[in-house]
């Protein structure tokens, strides 16, 4: 049996952003569903509290997509300075990423049959696969906030014109792009439904990783390590 070596692939921070973005991605589909169509409001019958959910629903939801504001910066400045890794080097199209994506690519539609790269390290294909949840949820966001300020209608908030006017300011190119507020809103809850089959994708991934490749992959966003093959090792008996 060959000598396994533990190797550090996710941080505390990278973690902890993970974690959170789970959490609130749970809160904001429950949320933002009820938004859309009241699905348990028949289930309280007494008046005084019925007419406080759907304020209440769209605090959590507005709460939970700052917070996704908030990771979504810190991915974005980890992605470019993160002391651990710098994930943007796996996106620069050169001939190593190309072949990388590939090869890992060629090993998940072979069932591992082929595996010609270093599973030890984040490969280009999990990269650009991370990269492009992370657009829809920028999506999510800019439309988001978009149908937020649109409800504002006087032009002001509790904090001031500042706040409606700087978001008018950085969303209203969303109105343009997707025909309107109707638009807008149903590429809102559409760009839902595509980040929920990136999650399922994304856990069954992991899930085939950990069964294939035998090194732990599932268990790195809970400790942060996984174990691969010590080709050191492997050497010195040869």
């Amino acid at each position: 049996m060959p000598k396994m070596k533990k190797v550090e692939r996710m941080t505390v921070t990278m973690r902890i952003i993970h974690w959170v973005t789970v959490l609130s991605m749970i809160i904001a589909v429950a949320t933002g569903l009820y938004i859309g169509h009241p699905y348990y409001s028949t289930l309280i019958t007494d008046p005084a509290v019925d007419k406080y959910v759907m304020a209440w629903n769209r605090w959590w939801h507005f709460i939970v997509a700052i917070i996704f504001d908030v990771t979504a910066i810190l991915i974005g400045y980890l992605y470019f300075f993160s002391r651990f890794e710098k994930p943007y080097k796996k996106l620069i199209p050169n001939k190593k990423n190309i072949i990388e994506f590939w090869e890992v690519f060629l090993n998940l539609i072979t069932f591992n049959r082929r595996k010609k790269f270093d599973s030890s390290h984040s490969d280009s294909y999990n990269i650009v696969f991370f990269t492009v949840f992370h657009f829809l949820l920028i999506l999510m966001l800019f439309t988001g906030l978009q149908l937020y300020v649109h409800a504002l209608a006087s032009g002001d908030s509790s904090i001031g014109a500042w706040w409606p006017a700087m978001l008018h300011l950085v969303t209203d190119w969303t109105l343009y792009v997707f025909g309107g507020n109707m638009g807008v809103r149903y590429v809102h809850h559409l760009t839902m439904y595509f980040i929920l089959a990136w999650v399922m994708c994304h856990i069954y991934y992991q899930i085939w990783r950990t069964i294939f490749w035998q090194e732990g992959d599932i268990s790195i966003v809970v400790g942060g390590s996984k174990f691969v093959k010590d080709e050191s090792s492997k050497k010195e008996e040869n």
